[in-house]
């Protein structure tokens, strides 16, 4: 069944005709800004347990980031699914196919959301102990996990809406609606640490109010569309071809993030082991800036998951091969400069976090290696989103698993285990993209070769 005939809405982008390169900014811009102002949220949870609540209330919202996105991520992946799902119908122009797809999606978000939040509530303590938090941090912790994961059903709805917009090229509404919440959150952050002193809850509590009003604004979005993305709520359930599809791209895709986390919660646990709060959050000053050069670099990625999605729907190999080319300069263009702008600039940047030297000091040594070579991740998943795309899930996330994952294990039991230092700890990461990167360009011009000629 194909779309019935109407003009194109002015928030879809058809990607699979006109130029590549402002068709991918375009596209990447507003999704960078939607990323940004995420990660201003979760900076300014940072700063102002920081600034206002002390050293251990910093440390405790930042050693909690790699376990709440170990539990989360695979769930996460299953909205990658949803978006390459409904991509290729869209560039297909398949109206049924997508309407299954958006109802399927949003139940299972609704499903996962409530899923995890149950795991995450009960788990919180538990897991803290098992990485080795700090005596002094890890009570703080909990209890913002706890009040993190009561909002985690809103979090999950509002991330398949925007997978769904995603998938027909909007990613301009999803900006507009996060700037809302986002004023809400850095409100109530404000008005419940200092005014009310709620330190690590109040931060917890402004996180998911903000999520409320994001997860609301997206759905009431698909609900009043006329398009083939309308969302009619008695309409809600799972469609099994469709969750088939969503499946064998997401749950590699969440396994895959889930895996990466677990490398994190090591390192993590890693950090943990100098037992100090100043080299947590210097470590959690360093992690949250890097966030900013990441969502740059991931808007490439969503990028390239997309126009292949779209094409490979449309049936133009030819586009396919060449937006990874343009995506992969472009990546590199947005990492290495945002990369070295940070590093430059890197005192005043984390005088926002905190002004202790002690803490500065540690958070330097992470960015004095991360910043010049992120570049490298941001290569590495725009052929994850590229592999994805073209239709294989599961090669990315066997690659991933053992040249970012197991070796970054490795590192921790051997070379980190001889030397250790936080320089020999951080330089896991470079040493990950760079195999890791090179082992998913190889497996894509193997791979590729077969599936274009045959689309």
């Amino acid at each position: 069944m194909k779309f019935p005939a109407r003009r194109p809405r002015s928030y879809e982008m058809d990607m699979t005709q006109g130029p590549l390169l402002p068709k991918v900014l375009m596209f990447a811009l507003p999704l960078i800004a939607t990323s940004v102002l995420q990660l201003l949220y979760n900076a300014a949870d940072v700063m102002v347990v920081g600034q206002f609540a002390g050293q251990e209330a910093l440390a405790a919202v930042g050693s909690t980031g790699a376990l709440t996105n170990l539990l989360v991520n695979i769930f996460m992946g299953l909205s990658v699914g949803a978006s390459v799902t409904i991509a290729r119908a869209f560039g297909s122009g398949d109206f049924k196919e997508i309407q299954n797809g958006v109802h399927t999606a949003i139940t299972l978000a609704g499903v996962c959301g409530v899923f995890v939040a149950i795991i995450g509530f009960f788990a919180a303590r538990p897991l803290l102990e098992l990485m080795q938090s700090p005596d002094d941090v890890i009570d703080l912790a909990a209890l913002y996990m706890r009040i993190y994961f009561l909002g985690m059903p809103f979090n999950m709805l509002y991330n398949f809406g925007a997978a769904v917009l995603r998938a027909i090229g909007d990613t301009r509404r999803p900006l507009y609606y996060l700037g809302i919440s986002g004023l809400v959150n850095v409100a109530l952050n404000l008005l419940l640490v200092i005014r009310f002193n709620m330190s690590v809850a109040g931060v917890a509590i402004a996180t998911v109010v903000s999520q409320v009003i994001s997860c609301t604004l997206v759905l009431l979005c698909l609900i009043r569309s006329d398009g083939a993305i309308h969302l009619n709520v008695k309409k809600l359930r799972i469609h099994l071809p469709q969750l088939k599809r969503i499946a064998i791209v997401g749950l590699p895709a969440g396994v895959q993030g889930s895996l990466f986390s677990v490398s994190n919660v090591m390192i993590q646990s890693a950090v943990n082991s100098f037992d100090s709060a100043a080299v947590v959050a210097g470590n959690t000053s360093s992690a949250n800036l890097e966030g900013f050069v990441y969502v740059a670099m991931n808007a490439i990625h969503q990028a390239a998951l997309t126009f292949a999605s779209q094409n490979m729907g449309a049936k133009k190999p030819e586009r396919v091969r060449r937006s990874l080319w343009v995506c992969l300069g472009t990546v590199t263009a947005f990492g290495l400069g945002m990369g070295l702008m940070f590093l430059l600039a890197q005192n005043p940047l984390l005088n926002l976090y905190n002004t202790d030297p002690t803490v500065h000091s540690f958070a330097r040594i992470r960015m004095d290696i991360i910043m010049p070579t992120y570049f490298i991740c941001g290569l590495m998943d725009v052929m994850v989103g590229q592999l994805r795309g073209i239709g294989y899930s599961i090669t990315p996330m066997i690659v991933s698993l053992t040249g970012a994952c197991l070796l970054r294990i490795v590192w921790i039991y051997t070379v980190f285990a001889a030397t250790p230092t936080l320089e020999v700890l951080y330089w896991s990461y470079p040493v990950s993209w760079v195999l890791t990167f090179a082992a998913h360009l190889i497996c894509y011009l193997i791979l590729s070769r077969k599936r274009l000629r045959a689309a």
